[in-house]
């Protein structure tokens, strides 16, 4: 007799980034007739933010395994992975299904354990450059194919990535499903009706030139480029300013740097925001500095604000911005390059107004919550018939 396929979803924590909201949504998108699904998440650490109100107002409880927090450790590690065992024979899912470096070993591994039929894990990004050393990448590195050989399929968030996953050898092309990112965006489609608001409120005159950047603040983001490129445009035009949305662990370090680069004036550090339209809506430019990134989630909801965006050609970035299509892109670890690609908007306003209703239109529905929750549920329906499951 056909059943509901039991989805047990796992990721290394909800903090404030697009994997925890990909996993919120398809939570609570995967609740239905043929599907039921649970969200198993570790801790977040006070200083990266959590979206675990986001799930709440969703409608998702998570399971909370304390083991499965961001620190990595033989003894910790074997511990999470035990933690999901015990879980999953008590659950008994279909499918398991895990995002994030730190749930992709311990959840694929307790599956593999215990035997689910259906094994998935997405790369939202990877860590095989840019985050640590030589020796430490290539062991992470050998834990993935490790990993990938009892994985149904990976999932990558769009084909740069895919490829780029195929290249490391983690698993062949054949293997890996390109799935992009999915969010709600749909409110920020008509952003313009809140132009004006949060320029107000930062008392920010009609002649200023606000240039934003929305990331986490830790090292592979970079900021520190985004910083040197701003004391260059600054050079060349006084009246721009550079607001920063985010929080993290290098808060105090990048004041600091701002303040040695006589920008104590030209930017500010406003933390997280909840009001994200008409932050955007105000935005003349928004820029991204990362040295690797997935499927940056800022970039997608510039672009359905239809805000013009300068940012590093990394990772799967290409997937989200096209190059003089859709934005601009530029080397990354290049200040002058960024800079350069700052100013070249700022100085055409029709252009960089024509590229952000470009990506506005590329960027929606191809980025749509309901665009995700279908093609992963198409994907969990194949794979249920290759291994003889029958859904409801």
């Amino acid at each position: 007799m056909a059943e509901k396929l039991r989805v047990l979803r796992a990721i290394t924590r909800l903090n404030i980034g697009g994997p925890a909201i990909h996993v919120i949504l398809l939570t609570r998108g995967l609740q239905n007739e043929r599907f039921t699904s649970v969200l198993v998440t570790g801790r977040e650490s006070p200083s990266e933010g959590t979206f675990r109100t986001l799930a709440q107002a969703r409608g998702v409880e998570p399971y909370v395994l304390a083991q499965l927090g961001r620190e990595v450790s033989p003894t910790n590690d074997l511990r999470a992975t035990m933690s999901m065992f015990r879980l999953i024979r008590s659950l008994r899912p279909h499918i398991v299904h895990t995002h994030m470096a730190k749930a992709g070993t311990a959840g694929r591994l307790a599956a593999r354990m215990a035997g689910v039929p259906i094994i998935v894990h997405t790369f939202h990004g990877h860590t095989f450059h840019s985050y640590f050393g030589r020796a430490k990448t290539a062991l992470f590195l050998q834990i993935e194919r490790a990993l990938a050989r009892f994985t149904d399929r990976i999932v990558a968030v769009g084909e740069a990535q895919r490829q780029d996953i195929a290249a490391y050898r983690v698993a062949p092309l054949e293997k890996i499903t390109p799935i992009p990112l999915g969010l709600e965006i749909e409110d920020l489609l008509d952003a313009e009706c809140e132009r004006g608001t949060f320029r107000r409120e930062l008392e920010f005159d009609d002649a200023a030139r606000l240039i934003g950047i929305v990331a986490r603040l830790v090292p592979i983001k970079a900021h520190e480029v985004l910083l040197e490129a701003a004391a260059r445009v600054r050079a060349n035009d006084p009246q721009s300013h550079f607001l920063i949305v985010g929080d993290g662990e290098r808060r105090v370090e990048l004041e600091a740097l701002a303040s040695g680069l006589g920008l104590t004036d030209a930017v500010r550090f406003l933390g997280w925001r909840s009001d994200m339209k008409r932050v955007y809506a105000d935005l003349d430019v928004v820029a991204l500095s990362s040295n690797n990134e997935g499927s940056p989630v800022a970039l997608i909801e510039a672009l359905a604000a239809a805000r013009p965006v300068v940012a590093t050609d990394v990772g799967g970035v290409s997937g989200v911005v096209r190059h003089g299509d859709t934005g601009v892109l530029v080397p990354p670890r290049n200040p002058a390059a960024l800079a350069d690609g700052i100013l070249e908007l700022l100085r055409n306003p029709d252009r960089a107004a024509s590229l952000g209703r470009a990506g506005r239109a590329w960027v929606y529905p191809r980025h749509s919550a309901g665009r995700l929750v279908g093609d992963v549920e198409r994907l969990y329906l194949d794979l249920a018939r290759e291994k003889g499951l029958r859904a409801a």
